[in-house]
C-alpha cells in the first residue's frame, strides 16, 4: 500500500533525506522497499590466520617469562641465594647489554641521545641509592604474608595492564605517548618491587633489587619493542630463547611451578589463538543505513 501511494501522481515521493523535517503524507519513521538493499553484512569482520594469531602471542609469552624471571630472582635473593654483589653484576651486565641492542637495532640516532638516556640513568640511579634506606624499613610492621599476597596481586595487575603491543616508555619515533592502563600497569610492578625489597637484610641489597627491577619493568619491553621492530624473525627466536632459559629455571626452583608456566605458555600460544579462529565463525555483524554516520577527515586538520 505504501508503495502504491508513494508513486501515485497525486502524492510526492517519499525521499530518503537526513534532515529537512517530515514529508507531507508520510510517517516520520517511513521506509520504503529499498532501505534493505544497503545492508551489508560482516563487512568488517577480519579474517585472521592461525599462524599470524600465534606469532602475535609470542609477546605476551615473551613478557610472562620476563615477569617470571623476575619473580625467580625475587625468590633467590629473598633466600640469600643471590648476595648484593651478584646483583649488582647482573645490573651491569643488564644495562650493558639493553644499550647494546639499542646501538645494534639502530635505535641510537645521535650521540646527543645517547648522552640523554646516559644522564637520564644517572639521575634515576642516584636517585635510587638514596632513597634505599627509606624502603628499608618501609615495610617493617607489615607482616611477611601480607606483603607477599598483595606482591602477587599487584604482578597479576601489572600483567593484565599491561600494553604488550607497544613499549612501557616512549621510544624516540614514536607518535604517541603510552595509555593509561601501561602507566597504572608500570606503578604496580614499581609498588611490588618496593614490598619485595624491603623485606631484604641490607640497604645494598635494596638497592641492587630495586635497580634490576625497574630496569626489567621499565627497559625490557623498550628493548624488546626495537628487537621486534628491528626483525621479526629476530624477536621469535629470542622469545622462543628466553622462554626456553626461564623454563629451566623455574624447573630448578620448583617442579609444580614449572608446570604450571610451561602449561600457561601452551594456553597463551596454542589454546587461545584456536579459540579466537573459532569464534570468529560465530561473529556475525550488520551494517546499514541505519549506522552512524563516519567521518572521512580528521576533524584536527
Amino acid at each position: 500500500m505504501d508503495s502504491i501511494v508513494s508513486e501515485s501522481p497525486l502524492h510526492p515521493k517519499w525521499r530518503k533525506v537526513a534532515y529537512g523535517g517530515m514529508q507531507p503524507e508520510f510517517e516520520d519513521n517511513h521506509t520504503d522497499e529499498s532501505f534493505l538493499e544497503d545492508m551489508v553484512m560482516n563487512a568488517n569482520v577480519v579474517k585472521r590466520d592461525m599462524l599470524k594469531v600465534m606469532q602475535d602471542s609470542v609477546s605476551i609469552s615473551q613478557y610472562l617469562c620476563i615477569v617470571a624471571l623476575v619473580g625467580l630472582v625475587w625468590a633467590r635473593t629473598l633466600q640469600s641465594t643471590l648476595d648484593e654483589n651478584s646483583l649488582l653484576l647482573l645490573d651491569a651486565s643488564l644495562f650493558g647489554s639493553g644499550f647494546l641492542v639499542l646501538l645494534l637495532t639502530k635505535e641510537m640516532r645521535s650521540l646527543n641521545l645517547l648522552f640523554h638516556y646516559i644522564l637520564n640513568i644517572s639521575f634515576f640511579t642516584t636517585g635510587l641509592y638514596m632513597l634505599a634506606p627509606i624502603y628499608h624499613t618501609l615495610t617493617r610492621s607489615i607482616s611477611s604474608d601480607s606483603i607477599w599476597a598483595v606482591t602477587v596481586s599487584l604482578v597479576v595487575l601489572h600483567l593484565f595492564l599491561h600494553d604488550y603491543s607497544g613499549s612501557t616508555i616512549k621510544a624516540p619515533v614514536a607518535l604517541k605517548n603510552p595509555s593509561l592502563t601501561s602507566c597504572v600497569s608500570l606503578n604496580a610492578s614499581v609498588v611490588a618491587s618496593v614490598f619485595i625489597a624491603s623485606r631484604l637484610p641490607s640497604r645494598l641489597h635494596v638497592f641492587a633489587i630495586l635497580l634490576f627491577s625497574l630496569q626489567v619493568f621499565l627497559f625490557a619491553p623498550f628493548v624488546t619493542y626495537c628487537i621486534k621492530k628491528f626483525s621479526f624473525h629476530l624477536h621469535l627466536l629470542f622469545s622462543f630463547g628466553l622462554m626456553v632459559v626461564t623454563l629451566a629455571l623455574v624447573y630448578t626452583l620448583h617442579h609444580l611451578l614449572f608446570m604450571l608456566l610451561f602449561g600457561l605458555l601452551l594456553f597463551i600460544s596454542i589454546i587461545c589463538p584456536y579459540w579466537l579462529i573459532r569464534i570468529q565463525e560465530y561473529k556475525f555483524e550488520i551494517n546499514g543505513p541505519w549506522d552512524e554516520a563516519k567521518l572521512c577527515f580528521n576533524v584536527t586538520d
